[in-house]
């Protein structure tokens, strides 16, 4: 049984607009061909979502394919041939990707979607990237504001307010003295 650490849809998505003069399955699949190279070539694709995603699928085959069965499989071999139109990225995939991801437990590709240009328009736009690609983040990391003046004044005026909380209920049951001795400490 073929296990993926990516589910793979078993039906095609549905392309909005067709791919060049008398498009049907074979532009399909050379038009998924080139968005497979570009991947693998560059490490990073923009395109509309859903040949993103249809992309994401094939890259992912093709990875652990090359991963499990290593650069000697004829039909491994045969795959990567098919898939990667630049014969020096069948290289690439072996020698670069393979050691990259080998130990990798999830998927090996990240999926975001761009904001529309125009709300409510248009066709939605994403980035599809492979893990551990040499570009910068396209998520910003959060950095640590706990140290900011902000937060270090707001966390010390939290502490004093709860220092008064524990003070005052003295005062409603009567205890004017332990009011005194905290006040004295």
């Amino acid at each position: 049984m073929n296990m993926f650490r990516f589910p793979v849809r078993n039906t095609p998505r549905k392309f909005k607009k067709s791919f060049g003069v008398g498009s049907g399955p074979a532009e399909r699949i050379k038009k998924l061909q080139m968005l497979v190279t570009a991947l693998i070539r560059n490490e990073r694709l923009e395109a509309k979502e859903s040949y993103c995603l249809e992309t994401r699928g094939y890259v992912e085959q093709l990875i652990q394919i090359a991963i499990r069965n290593g650069d000697r499989h004829a039909e491994t071999m045969e795959k990567a041939d098919f898939w990667l139109l630049e014969k020096d990225l069948v290289h690439k995939l072996f020698k670069v990707l393979v050691p990259r991801y080998q130990n990798y437990s999830t998927a090996c590709t990240d999926f975001h979607f761009l904001p529309k240009k125009v709300p409510g328009s248009g066709v939605q736009m994403g980035i599809l990237e492979l893990k551990g690609n040499p570009w910068p983040p396209v998520v910003p990391r959060q950095r640590d504001q706990g140290h900011l003046l902000t937060n270090v004044l707001l966390s010390s005026a939290k502490a004093e307010y709860r220092m008064e909380k524990k003070i005052t209920p003295d005062l409603r049951n009567g205890d004017h003295d332990k009011l005194e001795q905290a006040a004295n400490t």
